[in-house]
């Protein structure tokens, strides 16, 4: 559904905008069973008080004085604002890069991404019920937003985040995300630098070819985000200003590599505290195959745990294929496509991974 609200089964509603919530009571619905999520509700008090709230959930809403009470005297359940976080754990979207990034003028320390990463820093070492409470609300937050992008035949692309703006392997990436994007597919990457920022860019940038080159060069005048964070960002943000970037493309990064800042190109960045739960949300939002570019440990991991439900698919069960792209570098730099091979034979998903050279054979492979 639109407008911010959600049905889920059961016919159980989300209400995650107050347009959606005052839409839901005039079609004579109640609020029973349903959740109610981050919203100010302090000048709704006479349509609460009239409405059924047995069994509702509100996470995090705002009430005017001695309301919360009286719902929860008549079943719901209310779920307060947690306090001293730098973040909202019961947000109804993702994030955007204005959002992540306001105050980058006065520096990266003052921004929204940078806070959030500070804060998991702390609490990774003093975690507590509070902390891993707020974690574990915002990452599902996130999820579901995700969840509601729409993301039907998306194809995942992973690839390293060291991978310099201007090298030549950026350029291809960035042409891989603008050819994907071309075929009409929703693009999805791990959402930082490098090879995840170049096919972020490539899928978002819909203008003409010359354009991506025009951005391209001056991206590359800030080749590396571990120089300086904010210039890098800058040049991003300049980039998106300039240019139309009306193409979907989304960004999936974690606060664990917080070192890693989430790059300016995606459409909706599910920026999530586990990275675990990160991993299984980039794969399982890419049902259209996975592309993996040349990456270190990251990028290693999510090969091989792509590969373990096509090992386990059954002989009449669809398989999205698999692709790593670069020979030599599968073979004998990280030599994963050996095992790969190995795990493969004799299996249904033997024909659903490849190994190719060049970024040009995959559009046939995806098809």
């Amino acid at each position: 559904m639109t407008n911010g609200a959600r049905t889920k089964a059961g016919a159980r509603a989300d209400l995650e905008s107050l347009a959606a919530f005052d839409a839901h009571l005039a079609s004579g619905e109640s609020l029973s069973e349903s959740s109610v999520q981050s919203l100010d509700l302090t000048g709704r008090t006479a349509e609460l008080l009239r409405t059924d709230v047995a069994r509702a959930i509100f996470l995090g809403c705002s009430f005017a004085p001695g309301v919360e009470a009286l719902l929860e005297s008549r079943g719901a359940l209310v779920f307060p604002t947690l306090p001293d976080l730098p973040f909202n754990p019961y947000r109804s979207g993702l994030y955007t890069a204005d959002e992540l990034y306001a105050g980058l003028d006065q520096g990266y320390r003052y921004t929204l991404d940078a806070r959030n990463y500070r804060w998991w820093k702390h609490v990774g070492q003093h975690r507590s019920l509070t902390s891993e409470l707020a974690m574990t609300l915002h990452d599902h937050a996130i999820t579901e937003a995700l969840d509601d992008a729409g993301l039907d035949g998306a194809v995942g692309v992973m690839g390293g985040h060291q991978l310099l703006r201007g090298s030549p392997g950026y350029v291809d990436a960035a042409g891989l995300g603008r050819a994907l994007a071309a075929t009409g597919r929703t693009v999805i990457t791990g959402g930082g630098p490098g090879a995840m920022e170049a096919v972020n860019l490539g899928a978002s940038l819909v203008g003409p070819p010359a354009d991506l080159d025009a951005a391209l060069a001056l991206l590359a005048e800030r080749p590396r985000f571990a120089d300086d964070v904010a210039s890098w960002v800058s040049a991003g943000l300049a980039v998106r200003d300039r240019w139309d970037l009306g193409g979907h493309s989304y960004g999936v990064p974690t606060w664990l590599y917080g070192h890693e800042p989430p790059n300016v190109f995606s459409t909706g960045i599910a920026k999530l505290f586990s990275n675990a739960i990160r991993e299984d949300v980039l794969l399982r939002h890419a049902p259209g195959g996975l592309v993996c570019l040349p990456g270190a440990a990251g990028t290693v991991q999510e090969v091989f745990q792509a590969v373990t439900p096509r090992f386990y698919a059954q002989p009449d069960e669809p398989i999205p294929p698999l692709v790593l792209v670069g020979v030599d570098y599968w073979t004998r730099v990280q030599p994963a496509w050996p095992l790969l091979a190995a795990l493969a034979d004799a299996r249904p998903m033997a024909a659903a991974i490849h190994l190719v050279d060049h970024m040009s054979d995959l559009p046939a492979l995806l098809a």
